[in-house]
């Protein structure tokens, strides 16, 4: 008999993700998601804040002061390199969120389309140059 205890092992179930974004106004930042995206502001740390944390519904995004940005601004338009991708779960949904964040006058990269592979998708673009993408079943 083996002097350890039996155990059994089971896969590990990853619950969630918290995509960080790089800003250079934590302020800000938090103004545009609570303000434009309809976030809540979870927390900051620091003073003066250089870190957060934005929520909305089961989405979290946690947001980091750096100086400079780290990514080319043309390399990230031009290959649109995402920051972070939100889904809900119809197709109106999307289409409301797509005109709500239009009433608020947010900037978007793209605009409501339909993708080839069968989603309905569009992508923000924060005051940091952040590509946010959102989507969802385009029926």
């Amino acid at each position: 008999m083996p002097d350890h205890a039996d155990t059994t092992s089971t896969a590990a179930f990853i619950t969630a993700a918290e995509p960080q974004l790089f800003v250079a106004d934590i302020k800000a930042s938090c103004d545009f998601f609570t303000g434009k995206l309809g976030f809540s502001i979870a927390f900051t740390y620091g003073e003066p804040p250089f870190y957060a944390q934005v929520a909305r519904d089961g989405a979290r995004i946690n947001l980091r002061c750096v100086a400079a940005p780290l990514i080319d601004p043309e390399l990230r338009d031009r290959e649109q390199l995402l920051a972070a991708s939100f889904t809900v779960a119809s197709a109106e949904e999307i289409k409301n969120l797509f005109l709500a964040f239009q009433a608020a006058g947010v900037t978007f990269f793209q605009t409501l389309r339909r993708e080839p592979w069968g989603a309905r998708s569009f992508i923000v673009k924060d005051p940091d140059g952040n590509l946010l993408l959102f989507a969802g079943p385009a029926e």
